[in-house]
């Protein structure tokens, strides 16, 4: 496993940023909703690291605030007026759509950040503690694993009960066409693409804008408004 002379940011400090930013924006927000379940899942990772359940705890911590810093980089950028990176962008522009549901939000959220921002994540990790993407492979199976709690977490709270979510409404054709599982197995796929291009910057450079406009134009389709139905 992966060892490292010292810790990198304390997730608790990614936690208490995440905190801080559900309490500034109004409930309905498209990035408060996702903010909500990825907060909840940041918290049981720290849990985690303080109860020593993690095999390698520094190689674990580099990977989650990496991750983490990612989207809450987006979010001060357009806290000051920036343009974030596209894969964040139609969360930003639809956030507070009257068409857009919560579920919605949530889904183009984690879209964003597995799609784009774990690859990233997993670079930087690799640059970090000078190691390779197979050695951190153990941390970035965990992550997915939590990433699948926290789809179960978005479904659970946010989606409509079974009498609600008919076939008809177009919700259910939404929720069909985006796979957690097949963005993880990208993600892994794209990390390890960008590692091995690291010794050539142009073409990393070019790999990296693809893939963040793949994954932006993925969210935009998750943030297609929807009517609401009526029953």
């Amino acid at each position: 496993m992966v060892q490292c002379e010292q810790f990198t940011t304390p997730v608790d400090a990614v936690v208490s940023r995440m905190r801080a930013l559900g309490a500034a924006l109004p409930a309905g927000d498209g990035i408060a909703v996702f903010n909500r379940v990825y907060l909840a899942v940041t918290e049981a990772v720290d849990r985690r690291i303080d109860s020593g359940r993690l095999g390698d705890a520094r190689a674990a911590i580099t990977l989650d605030v990496r991750f983490a810093e990612r989207y809450l980089a987006a979010v001060e950028t357009v806290a000051d007026e920036r343009r974030p990176p596209a894969c964040w962008r139609p969360l930003f522009q639809f956030r507070r759509h009257p068409g857009v549901r919560p579920l919605q939000f949530a889904l183009a959220g984690i879209n964003a950040h597995i799609g784009h921002d774990l690859a990233l994540a997993v670079v930087d990790t690799c640059r970090t503690l000078g190691c390779e993407p197979a050695d951190v492979e153990d941390e970035f199976d965990r992550v997915g694993d939590l990433l699948v709690s926290l789809e179960e977490r978005i479904r659970e709270e946010l989606m409509p009960g079974p009498d609600l979510l008919q076939v008809a409404d177009p919700l259910t054709h939404l929720l069909g066409s985006w796979s957690l599982e097949r963005a993880r197995d990208a993600t892994w796929t794209a990390a390890r693409a960008l590692w091995a291009l690291r010794g050539m910057p142009d073409v990393a450079g070019e790999f990296t804008e693809r893939l963040d406009a793949a994954v932006g134009l993925a969210g935009r389709m998750l943030l297609t408004p929807l009517p609401h139905p009526r029953f």
